[in-house]
């Protein structure tokens, strides 16, 4: 999970972006996840991390902030593919998983693991 304080982008699924700025990334994405802030990324379902900046102070966070707000969303999306071109929720690299309403923790904790397993019998004997 990024340090200090971060600059990140969230898009919804209709493809929505929200910019946003914080000094506690772990909280702020929880509540955008939970829906515990109100604002716009709640109202428009802004829930999947696409992008993230770390500084070592917020002073230079905000005016990074403010920069990516002014631009384009041409070059905000270009942006996100610098480092995210398949446009996948980077929260699940932090351990953040997006649940639908009819998908079960248990069911998503299961596939991941499963993901992450290697296939059996590809594991290598040790020659001596």
């Amino acid at each position: 999970m990024p340090g200090g304080c971060v600059v990140y982008i969230l898009g919804s699924h209709s493809g929505t972006l929200y910019i946003g700025v914080t000094s506690d990334f772990d909280a702020r994405i929880a509540q955008h996840r939970n829906g515990s802030l109100p604002g716009f990324a709640s109202k428009y379902g802004c829930t999947r991390l696409l992008y993230t900046e770390e500084f070592g102070y917020i002073e230079d966070a905000i005016a990074r902030e403010k920069q990516l707000k002014g631009w384009t969303r041409a070059k905000k999306l270009a942006l996100i593919r610098t480092i995210n071109p398949e446009f996948e929720d980077l929260a699940e690299q932090f351990g953040w998983l997006q649940i639908g309403p009819t998908r079960s923790i248990a069911e998503e904790e299961h596939k991941l693991q499963l993901r992450t397993q290697l296939p059996r019998g590809s594991s290598r004997k040790r020659s001596e």
